[in-house]
């Protein structure tokens, strides 16, 4: 049974949801080949199975970069590998002055119910004395069954960065909800050429919405590594993708479909050069030299201090600058996507 939420109610409802959005950790899950969601929720099976239809609508990003190659799977298990009918969780006895009630979220109408991933909140609708709405439980299975006292709460499930919320009023008969989470999931890696970038050499970060928009542009999640597994509400994003500190940053857009994982791989035209100053040809490299690397506009792309500095840049020309002993000394060079190269400044 469901009671239709009144203004009080609607107001709570939009508060509480605010205030939980701003709490949300920004932390990405590791994929690590597990499937995220399967088929039952409430004892039935799930529809739906893989999809037949890979790939994604992709804005080619700026800076004359291809767009990352992208390959589309579904997060449901297929019907071969997904598990028996369950039946509905069992519950103890239900005092008579209590209400069953069950929960269950899934993708779309005509999608698969989530598995993994999700937590499960439930509030009281009435502020406490100091304005607050407590939390009364909290549960992180697909498919939680609680008992309560008869009354209005506000039920709150994230699924990564997804989320969704319902006024609930249990009176006598068992509540069964089911919840609808439009997401889907995002995985990185970077290559350059067929290459793949080592992991803890390249991040990710994720911003609602297409580059070429305008408005709020702070990243949703923030440093995504390798293989992480990105979990968002359906929509257009852009993804930055940063090789190294220096310059070699590709943007791009990707779309998220719900129930469906995005394998995202950005390739990068860009290689690592090592930068030493020598005496003569061949020659050791000289410590304590301080090291700017500059475009031929005269922008500063990368200062360090050291015998071996290592910067990694986008394709591209360049000028190295080194000072040691109160000189200076400079040299032209030229990066190669791919080409990793150990750049000789002579001092003299």
């Amino acid at each position: 049974m469901r009671g239709k939420p009144t203004d009080r109610f609607r107001k709570a409802l939009c508060g509480l949801c605010a205030g939980l959005c701003a709490g949300l950790a920004v932390a990405a899950t590791p994929a690590a080949g597990q499937a995220l969601i399967s088929g039952p929720g409430f004892g039935g099976a799930a529809p739906g199975g893989p999809s037949t239809n890979p790939g994604a609508s992709l804005v080619a990003p700026g800076g004359g970069v291809a767009p990352p190659a992208t390959i589309q799977s579904p997060l449901n298990i297929p019907p071969s590998a997904a598990p028996p009918p369950q039946a509905a969780p069992s519950l103890p006895a239900v005092p008579g002055a209590q209400v069953a009630l069950y929960l269950a979220a899934r993708f779309g109408s005509d999608l698969g119910y989530i598995q993994n991933g999700l937590i499960w909140r439930i509030y009281s609708d009435r502020p406490d004395v100091h304005g607050a709405y407590r939390m009364i439980r909290e549960e992180r299975t697909s498919a939680p069954a609680f008992v309560l006292p008869p009354g209005g709460y506000v039920v709150h499930v994230t699924f990564g960065q997804a989320s969704a919320s319902k006024h609930i009023a249990l009176r006598a008969d068992t509540v069964r909800e089911i919840f609808t989470i439009p997401a889907g999931g995002l995985r990185f890696e970077g290559k350059v050429g067929d290459v793949r970038i080592p992991a803890g050499q390249i991040s990710f970060d994720v911003f609602k919405g297409s580059q070429f928009e305008v408005g709020d542009k702070r990243p949703m999640v923030q440093g995504a590594m390798t293989g992480d597994v990105v979990l968002v509400p359906e929509g257009t994003y852009t993804i930055v993708s940063n090789y190294g500190d220096g310059n070699a940053v590709v943007r791009s857009d990707i779309r998220v479909q719900p129930g469906k994982l995005t394998d995202v791989t950005v390739v990068h035209r860009a290689a690592v050069i090592t930068l030493k100053l020598v005496a003569t040809q061949n020659g050791e490299a000289l410590a304590n030299t301080a090291w700017s690397v500059l475009t031929p506009g005269g922008d500063v792309i990368k200062e360090s201090i050291g015998a071996f500095p290592r910067v990694i840049l986008a394709e591209g020309e360049y000028r190295a600058i080194a000072r040691n002993d109160g000189k200076v000394f400079e040299r032209d060079f030229r990066v190669v996507t791919g080409v990793d190269s150990e750049i000789a400044v002579l001092a003299r």
